[in-house]
């Protein structure tokens, strides 16, 4: 218990201080974005305009303190304000259109990723030097050694443009509707498989080759070698004693893969047009749309911590020594 506390505590204070820089940095920098937004306006504004659109979007030439309570208030809230690409929308509303699809391609490639990569690690671990022990964990090092994106762009012209087995583009079909229906959720899996495939293809592999290296120190323990002395099944000891103990590093890993997983899924949103939190993310960085941006990083920063206080509840559940600590 104490140990969870002391997590929960350490995540607390690592989100006020990502809330804290997504509140410093854009008014640390030279200029604001509604002074850009109106430079790119034809024709001129009048001070008063200018200065109503500032209040509006948050810059005011209050106290530094009041701004970042105000600030936080509105975060509390869930309000990070209007959307300056897309103005007068709000930003939660590009953010709601757009969370859903990010969450269903994030979800589909780490989970995929973390299951075929563990599992593939369980068994070339399990049967060293065997086979596939020879063959899986080189080829897919050497997939796992291309960039995200450039696989995506493979995938694209080979598979979509080429061969034409696969859209190029978006996350269903223009002649549907949102709904529940099957045929809009097949044309969403349809559309999912080219981006989600490329991402886990490219993942999979440091899952296996990690797996593979904590099985094979794990099978070396003594308690594996009275397991397989007592006569107990291939099968229980391979899954009981030996993946039990060798996952726990994984499951840390899980966590901090978020991350990076969707940092490549920003260009892998990119390269498919498909319309998640990176394709808004580098929509909003080319057109200085500070309101978005902030709140899209904001976004990412507490998802992770959230999956990393996850995983360490995870944790003390597996390994009963944490649990004791």
């Amino acid at each position: 218990m104490k140990y969870v506390l002391r997590q929960l505590g350490l995540y607390l204070l690592a989100a006020w201080v990502s809330v804290t820089l997504n509140f410093v940095l854009p008014r640390t920098m030279p200029g604001d974005p509604v002074t850009a937004l109106v430079g790119k306006m034809r024709g001129r504004l009048d001070p008063q305009a200018i200065e109503a659109l500032k209040a509006t979007f948050g810059f005011t030439k209050g106290p530094l303190i009041q701004q970042y309570w105000q600030y936080l208030s509105h975060v509390m809230r869930g309000d990070f304000g209007l959307s300056l690409s897309a103005y007068p929308v709000k930003v939660t509303t590009i953010i709601s259109t757009a969370l859903g699809w990010t969450l269903l391609l994030g979800l589909v490639v780490i989970v995929l990723s973390f299951v075929i990569g563990t599992a593939l690690g369980v068994l070339v671990g399990w049967k060293r030097g065997g086979l596939l022990d020879s063959i899986l964990p080189g080829f897919l090092s050497f997939v796992g050694s291309f960039p995200y994106f450039f696989l995506a762009m493979l995938a694209l012209f080979g598979l979509g443009f080429e061969l034409k087995w696969f859209p190029m583009a978006h996350a269903y079909s223009d002649a549907l509707s949102p709904s529940m229906s099957w045929a809009f959720v097949g044309s969403v899996l349809y559309h999912l498989v080219l981006p989600a495939g490329t991402v886990i293809l490219v993942s999979v592999g440091g899952w296996l080759i990690g797996m593979r290296s904590t099985m094979v120190g794990v099978l070396a323990e003594d308690y594996v070698t009275m397991a397989e002395a007592k006569g107990l099944s291939e099968r229980r000891v391979m899954y009981r004693y030996a993946a039990r103990n060798a996952i726990l590093p994984n499951m840390t890993q899980f966590g901090m893969s978020i991350g990076f997983v969707f940092g490549g899924q920003i260009l892998t949103e990119i390269v498919f047009s498909y319309p998640g939190l990176g394709f808004y993310l580098v929509r909003a960085v080319n057109a200085h749309d500070y309101p978005l941006m902030q709140a899209l990083f904001l976004m990412i920063t507490l998802a992770i911590l959230v999956a990393n206080f996850i995983m360490d509840l995870l944790y003390v559940r597996l390994d009963p020594r944490v649990r004791a600590s």
